[in-house]
C-alpha cells in the first residue's frame, strides 16, 4: 500500500479539496470530500465533477476516483443518479464543521422540573373536588350570591378552625380568621398594617423579601443554623419577624423547642410580631407534624396558610389566623367588599374539609411525597454517594449539599441537561455577611414532575452533580 501526503488545496474542476494525510489515495480523497461536506463548502445538491475530470486534475488513476465515489454513495454522502452525475447527498439539516468541535445546545426549554415549590397538577383530586363544588352550590345561602365580606365566607373560617385546632395545634376561632387569596397577600395585607422593619430568615423566599419592600418594609436577616432561625439575633427595633418554623425554607429542619418559646418570649416582651408562615406543616413523613407556634402565643403570633401546597396554587385561597386587635385592621386592608377569593370556592374548600376529603388527600399525598423523597435518596446514594441529602423529613423538596464553589457550575450543568433546579445561592437574603451561613447546595423539589417523568429527571440531577473528589496522595 503506498502512501499519499498533500496538504496543498487542488482546485480540480473548480472542486475545492483539502488533501492532507497519510493512507492510500482513495481514503485520502473521500477524507477530503467528506470534510468538505461537513464544513458547508459542499452545499447539498452541489453536483460534483466527473471522474474522470477529478482524477486528470489531481492525478489519479480514474479507478481510484470512481471507487471513492461509489463507496461514498454507499455511506451516504453522496447521491448518483443516471444522467444526472454524482451530487452532494440532500440533508435533513446543515452539517456541522467536523474542525470546529460541537457545542451541546443547551436546551430552550427545561425538559424536566424538580423546582420547589407546586405539587404534581395532575395529582389534583378532581373527582372528590367537584362533588364537594356540587353539594357547596346545593345549598349555598343566598348572600353567597351577593357583594363578598372581607372576613371570608363564615362556612369557610368554621371549617379552618376546627382543622387547625385538630391538626396543627392552633389555638382557632372563626373570627381571628381572615381568609386571603394566600401568603402572599397575607404578607401585602400584614406590612401595610404593621409597618417595618421586619427581620426575616438568612434563606427564605426572595418574593417575599420583594413583596414586603414594595409596601415599604424592610428585613433584616437573622442567621438560620441545624435548629431553624437564631432568634436570639432579634432586637427591640424589629417590629416582626417573618418565619417557617414547621419546615425552614429552603434549608428544612423545625425551629428547635427552646427557640420557639424565646421566639415567643421576644415578642411578648417586645411588643413584637411573629408572622409563622406554615410553610408544608401537614407533610412531616418520619413523625407527627410539628404544633405551630401560635399555639404558644395567639395573641402576638400570625399563622398563615394556603393550600397551594396541599392542593394547588390556582385556587388562590389561604388564612390568616389573627390576634385579636389586628382583625379589624387587615379586614379594613383588604376593603369593604371581597375582592380575591371566590365565594363558590371558599364554600367548597370548606365542605372539602368539613366532609373529611381533605384529611384524605392530605394522606394519599402525604405517601407519595415519601415515596418520591425515598427514590431522590436512594437515587443520591447509587449514583452519588459522595453528597449529602438534607432537610428530608419533612415538606415537598429536600437540599443536596454541593462542595464549596460548585453551586452555579453545577445548576449550569444541570441546564445542559435539560433540568429545572435552583441552588441555594437563589434564597440567600441579600443582607446576610456571616460565611458560617453560607453553604453551596441544590434546592430539588421532588413534588412537581408527573409519575413517568419523575426517575428521567432524577437521573438527569445524578448527571449534573460534581464527580466524588480525588483522594488524597
Amino acid at each position: 500500500m503506498d502512501s499519499w501526503v498533500n496538504s496543498a488545496e487542488v482546485l480540480g474542476s473548480d472542486l475545492p479539496l483539502e488533501l492532507a494525510g497519510t493512507g492510500n489515495r482513495r481514503a485520502v480523497l473521500m477524507g477530503a470530500l467528506r470534510e468538505a461536506v461537513r464544513s458547508g463548502r459542499l452545499a447539498p445538491g452541489t453536483r460534483l465533477p466527473p471522474y474522470r475530470s477529478l482524477a486528470a486534475d489531481l492525478g489519479l488513476a480514474r479507478n481510484t476516483v470512481a471507487d471513492a465515489y461509489a463507496e461514498l454513495v454507499a455511506e451516504g454522502w453522496l447521491a448518483a443518479r443516471q444522467g444526472s452525475g454524482t451530487r452532494v447527498a440532500e440533508r435533513a439539516a446543515p452539517v456541522t464543521p467536523a474542525h470546529r468541535p460541537r457545542t451541546p445546545e443547551r436546551p430552550s426549554r427545561p425538559v424536566h422540573d424538580l423546582v420547589q415549590g407546586q405539587p404534581d397538577p395532575s395529582a389534583f383530586p378532581r373527582t372528590a373536588w367537584l362533588a364537594s363544588a356540587r353539594r357547596a352550590l346545593a345549598t349555598a345561602p343566598n348572600d353567597a350570591f351577593g357583594p363578598g365580606d372581607p372576613h371570608g365566607r363564615p362556612e369557610l373560617r368554621r371549617a379552618l378552625a376546627g382543622y387547625l385546632a385538630r391538626v396543627r395545634g392552633v389555638r382557632a376561632s372563626p373570627e381571628r380568621i381572615v381568609l386571603c387569596s394566600g401568603a402572599a397577600h397575607g404578607l401585602r395585607l400584614l406590612a401595610e398594617v404593621v409597618g417595618g422593619p421586619w427581620a426575616a430568615e438568612a434563606y427564605g423566599l426572595p418574593f417575599h423579601r420583594g413583596l414586603l419592600a414594595s409596601h415599604g418594609v424592610g428585613t433584616r436577616p437573622v442567621g438560620v443554623d441545624g435548629d431553624g432561625a437564631r432568634v436570639g439575633e432579634l432586637t427591640r427595633r424589629d417590629r416582626a419577624v417573618l418565619l417557617t418554623p414547621a419546615h425552614q425554607f429552603p434549608t428544612g429542619g423545625p425551629l428547635h423547642p427552646a427557640r420557639r418559646a424565646a421566639v415567643a418570649d421576644w415578642a411578648r416582651s417586645t411588643g413584637g410580631l411573629v408572622v409563622e408562615d406554615d410553610y408544608d406543616g401537614e407533610f412531616r413523613y418520619d413523625r407527627q407534624p410539628v404544633g405551630a407556634v401560635q399555639g404558644l402565643d395567639p395573641e402576638h403570633v400570625v399563622l398563615l396558610g394556603s393550600v397551594s401546597k396541599s392542593l394547588s396554587p390556582a385556587l388562590r385561597l389561604g388564612w390568616m389566623m389573627l390576634p385579636e386587635r389586628l382583625v379589624a385592621p387587615v379586614v379594613a386592608a383588604k376593603g369593604e367588599r371581597e375582592q380575591f377569593s371566590s365565594a363558590t370556592d371558599q364554600l367548597t374548600l370548606a365542605d372539602f374539609v368539613d366532609s373529611g376529603a381533605y384529611d384524605r388527600h392530605v394522606r394519599r399525598m402525604r405517601q407519595r411525597h415519601r415515596r418520591r423523597r425515598d427514590q431522590l435518596v436512594a437515587a443520591l446514594e447509587r449514583r452519588a454517594p459522595h453528597v449529602r441529602v438534607t432537610g428530608i423529613a419533612a415538606g415537598l423538596h429536600a437540599v443536596v449539599e454541593l462542595p464549596p464553589g460548585t453551586e452555579r457550575s453545577v445548576v449550569r450543568a444541570a441546564a445542559w441537561q435539560g433540568l429545572a433546579v435552583e441552588g441555594l445561592a437563589d434564597y440567600r437574603h441579600p443582607g446576610a455577611k456571616r460565611a458560617a451561613d453560607e453553604r453551596d447546595g441544590l434546592v430539588v423539589g421532588y413534588a412537581t414532575p408527573a409519575e413517568h417523568a419523575y426517575p428521567e429527571a432524577l437521573e438527569a440531577l445524578c448527571r449534573a452533580l460534581p464527580p466524588p473528589p480525588e483522594p488524597p496522595g
